[in-house]
């Protein structure tokens, strides 16, 4: 679940600073983070627009966590990638298929079920 700040964020599709823009508070009830003063020229979010960037936002770290792994593989094989080398058959197969890992990906279970392809000897 993403934090009302990232949501908020993510709401304005613009960085907020949360000293002047929006203040937010925590009255330590257990109800959590809620929006004490909004003073931003667009309309503050509704619950509802809320909960459905929370969706968003949980897709956005899901995907970026992701990339971040595909990229760490392709690192370690970009050496094989360099002129002085040919690459097997094998292995441009593996690299381009760490490339479209992520194309078609739309939810967070979509990236869940993610099973990279395993590296050629």
């Amino acid at each position: 679940m993403a934090s009302l700040s990232n949501k908020i964020r993510q709401y304005v599709n613009a960085e907020v600073d949360f000293t002047n823009d929006v203040l937010l508070q925590n009255d330590s009830d257990g109800r959590g983070d809620y929006i004490k003063e909004w003073n931003l020229d667009i309309a503050e979010p509704t619950q509802a627009q809320l909960d459905a960037l929370d969706a968003q936002a949980d897709f956005n770290v899901a995907i970026t966590n992701l990339r971040a792994k595909r990229n760490k593989l392709l690192q370690e094989t970009d050496y094989l990638a360099l002129s002085d080398n040919t690459m097997s058959a094998e292995m441009t197969t593996y690299r381009q298929a760490l490339r479209d890992i992520t194309n078609g990906l739309t939810t967070v279970a979509d990236v869940e079920a993610i099973v990279f392809p395993t590296k050629p000897a």
